[in-house]
This record gives C-alpha cells, sequence and structure tokens, in this order.
C-alpha cells in the first residue's frame, strides 16, 4: 500500500456487531462484580460462547482495548439513568427523589460493588490515560446535569443568584462517590445515605438563606445595603452543562 493510499475499514454485519455488544455487556458485568484486573480475555469468551479469533476480531488492542469499550457502555448507562432522573430537577423534593432512588438502588445489593462508573476510576485511572480521559468526561457530564439543575433552582429563586452550581454539583457528587465507597467497604448503605443527606442539608440550608431575603435571590454583593463580603472564588472543575 502506498503512502497515499488508505486502509479501508473493516467492515462489520449486524450479526458482528451484536457479538461485539454481547462480548462488552459481559465484560461490563464480570468486572463490576470481580473487578478489571480479575476478569481475563478467557473469561469474557467462556462467559459469551465465543472464540479467541473472533474477540481479537473485535478487540484486536486486546484487554485494553475491550476496558475502554466497557467505560463507553457504562458512562452512556449512567448518564442515561441520571439523564431521566435529572432532566426535571428543579427543588430540594426533585433532589431527595434522587437520593432516595440511588439509595434503593445500593440497597439491592447491600451496598456491595460500589457505582459501576466509580469503580473502574480506582482500576483504571492511572494505568490508562485514555480510559481516565473517558471516565473523567463521563463524570463532566454526570456533573453537568446536577449543575443545570441547581441553575434552574437558581433561576427559580430556590437557591441565591450568587450560588456557584458547578462548585455545588462538583460537592454533591464527591459526597455521592464517597458514600459508595464506604456503602461497599461496610456492605451496607448506612454511610451512603449518611452522606448524601449531609450534602443535601447543606443545599437546604441554602434554599432557607435565599427565602430569607427581600427579593428571594439573594442580594447582590457589593451592593448598597448588602451586608455580604466578597468571597475569594473557589477553583471548581470544569462540568459538561447543556445550554449554558
Amino acid at each position: 500500500m502506498t503512502s497515499g493510499e488508505q486502509q479501508t475499514p473493516r467492515r462489520t454485519t449486524a450479526r458482528g456487531e451484536a457479538t461485539r455488544a454481547r462480548m462488552i455487556a459481559s465484560a461490563a458485568e464480570l468486572m463490576y462484580v470481580r473487578g478489571v484486573n480479575a476478569v481475563t480475555l478467557d473469561d469474557v469468551r467462556a462467559a459469551t460462547g465465543t472464540s479467541k479469533s473472533q474477540l481479537y476480531k473485535h478487540f484486536p488492542g486486546g484487554k485494553p482495548e475491550l476496558v475502554r469499550a466497557v467505560v463507553a457502555l457504562r458512562g452512556e448507562q449512567v448518564l442515561e439513568r441520571e439523564g431521566q432522573r435529572l432532566a426535571r430537577l428543579k427543588s430540594m423534593s426533585g433532589l431527595r427523589r434522587w437520593r432516595d432512588a440511588l439509595i434503593q438502588g445500593a440497597a439491592l445489593q447491600d451496598g456491595a460493588y460500589g457505582c459501576a462508573l466509580g469503580n473502574l476510576v480506582i482500576e483504571v485511572a492511572d494505568q490508562d490515560d485514555q480510559a481516565r480521559t473517558s471516565l473523567s468526561q463521563h463524570f463532566a457530564s454526570w456533573e453537568g446535569l446536577l449543575a443545570n439543575g441547581f441553575q434552574r433552582m437558581i433561576d427559580d429563586g430556590i437557591l441565591p443568584a450568587d450560588t456557584d452550581s458547578g462548585a455545588l454539583a462538583t460537592g454533591l457528587m464527591a459526597a455521592l462517590q464517597g458514600g459508595y465507597l464506604l456503602a461497599q467497604a461496610e456492605h451496607d448503605v448506612a454511610p451512603m445515605a449518611t452522606a448524601l443527606d449531609m450534602a443535601l442539608a447543606h443545599i437546604e440550608s441554602l434554599t432557607k438563606a435565599a427565602a430569607g431575603r427581600p427579593d428571594g435571590r439573594g442580594a447582590a454583593r457589593g451592593a448598597p445595603g448588602s451586608t455580604a463580603t466578597a468571597r475569594k472564588p473557589t477553583p471548581t472543575r470544569r462540568v459538561r452543562t447543556s445550554g449554558r
């Protein structure tokens, strides 16, 4: 092949795509329960009834390529679920419903196995920079869903106008992931519930502060008659918000 030619991409049939999807789904489940490092390609082949040649046809890069596909699948699954739960978030009652759904889901396994996305960070982020980047993007999108909800609460006067929606989303995500980790260690969702409840209590205190101000949206910093003092901005992660 000359330098001016390009290799023709290999065509994949519908049956081939189905086989590939089955391998990824099986690998995701095995890795969630056993851990990424404990699962071998032979385990995936046995679970899917596929041959070694089939596996390497779809994942010529071997296990690292398969793990990246698992990261993509888990990110898609989590964001689809969270998108449905958080699409209309605009109140404390909505946040509590979100919290309850997460606790109930974790309770089905007595807190075991943790967050399907968070566990992948623990296992692969320091080993595969491509996978780490993908995971970081998924978490930024997840935080963005929360930040959008907080922004709606700001727009409706439920949270003070000077609330940093991105920082609030990052703080809540940290409480959630820390809660998942402690629940996994204890095989009990109680630590996870405590972490989320404390985070929501802080957010609720902000709503009460907003409700106690004359305009319901918080006095602007530096405005005449305002007793608020200027606060040093807190560095925050970038979160992916939609339309903002």
